[in-house]
């Protein structure tokens, strides 16, 4: 069979590098073209675009980039009709990949049928932007969540969906270095024998622009510990230096699952980052800054319709870490809070109980090959006409 994956940031590489092993697995003939990252490209198969030319994010980064944006949309378009898929696979990246849902169906295949449409990892619709649910249930024929409380949303919007498990769970139980030792880690990487905050900026420039030097400023007051920044693989290694030349805080790309496991806490920008981190159990802080701090914070309080900013509470249904953006982001909020992560046993433990009933909630690994099977499934029938309930 023949699959087109789209996939616009780090987070949608990794994911979707997993479940083009699981395809693999289960359809020996699997083909693959995509728009992707280097994990995906390390699948095999033919990468259109790097999703390094398309994570924009915010009003005016889109704004100022649009005609990337277009161009890399018009791209898409006729990759796809020149491939003429068996199913395209959308992962997440909803402002582009609904567009080219909607694309697919109103344009149709010449002389033969249009490509089945997975939805893999649901966009944060219950979050804000719900009016996109009419255009997931006209264009899209079979989503599939990861996050087991997203079921009972599009339940109630009347579309079923399917939730198989959480890639993330898959993404670390199949990590490299799981028995690594601290001494042999920081041996490797050249680092200080000193215990390691790990900082995780975000995977755009602008993320990290706006988070990494309050963090930055933050650690400074814990001499004792070293700080250690995880490098996003979209961004160019010289960008840190922006912030890091000064200090000469090491930079670590393509080990961040190593670094949180022999890390004593986590500064994490809001994001998957967030769950790796809880699924580790290490103790972390979210910081994300957001412009016009105040106004942020009430239009977050007054327009969205959850209550949590990060995977790990949202899953939870409660606060266990915690969140600090909008008028709660500040170098000195950052600091008290790592100091309760660092120092305080009690804290530490409570967080640890709450991951455990997390990592219980999302269940066992499996995710990435269940989708697989299901995908094959369908795109095998003779005629695969939408129907949600498949």
């Amino acid at each position: 069979m023949k699959y087109f994956l789209i996939a616009g940031e780090a987070s949608g590489d990794l994911h979707a590098s997993n479940l083009m092993h699981s395809l693999k697995k289960t359809d020996p003939k699997a083909d693959f073209r995509y728009f992707g990252g280097d994990l995906m490209q390390a699948e095999g198969g033919i990468l259109i675009k790097h999703y390094r030319y398309m994570a924009f994010m915010g009003f005016i980064p889109v704004l100022m980039n649009l005609r990337t944006v277009l161009d890399n949309m018009t791209l898409c378009k006729k990759a796809i009709e020149e491939y003429q898929p068996d199913t395209v696979i959308l992962v997440d990246y909803p402002g582009f990949n609904l567009k080219i849902a909607e694309y697919l169906k109103k344009h149709p295949f010449p002389n033969c049928r249009s490509p089945f449409i997975n939805y893999y990892i649901s966009p944060k619709i219950w979050a804000w932007k719900k009016y996109r649910i009419e255009k997931i249930k006209k264009y899209i024929d079979k989503m599939f969540c990861i996050l087991p409380f997203e079921t009972e949303f599009y339940k109630k919007h009347q579309m079923e969906v399917a939730y198989m498990g959480n890639p993330t769970v898959d993404a670390l139980a199949g990590r490299n270095y799981k028995d690594e030792t601290f001494e042999n880690f920081i041996q490797v990487n050249q680092l200080e024998n000193k215990p390691i905050i790990a900082l995780l900026a975000g995977s755009r420039k602008q993320e990290i622009k706006d988070n990494l030097p309050a963090m930055l400023e933050a650690v400074a007051s814990f001499g004792e510990y070293q700080p250690v920044i995880g490098g996003s693989p979209g961004i160019d290694p010289h960008y840190y230096e922006l912030f890091t030349k000064q200090d000469q805080i090491p930079v670590i790309f393509g080990q961040t699952y190593r670094l949180l496991s022999q890390s004593r806490a986590a500064l994490v920008t809001s994001g998957t980052a967030t769950l790796e981190t809880a699924l580790l159990r290490i103790p972390q802080a979210v910081c994300y800054k957001m412009p016009l701090k105040y106004l942020s914070s009430f239009i977050f309080e007054t327009f969205f319709s959850c209550p949590y900013i990060s995977l790990v509470n949202l899953i939870a249904g409660k606060s266990v870490v915690k969140e600090l953006f909008g008028k709660h982001f500040s170098s000195l909020q950052i600091r008290k809070e790592l100091d309760l992560l660092l120092n305080d046993e009690t804290y530490r433990k409570q967080m640890d109980n709450d991951y455990q009933a997390i990592i219980s909630l999302l269940g066992p690994p499996g995710a990435s090959g269940k989708v697989a099977e299901k995908i094959f499934q369908i795109i095998s029938q003779p005629f695969h006409l939408k129907d949600n309930n498949q």
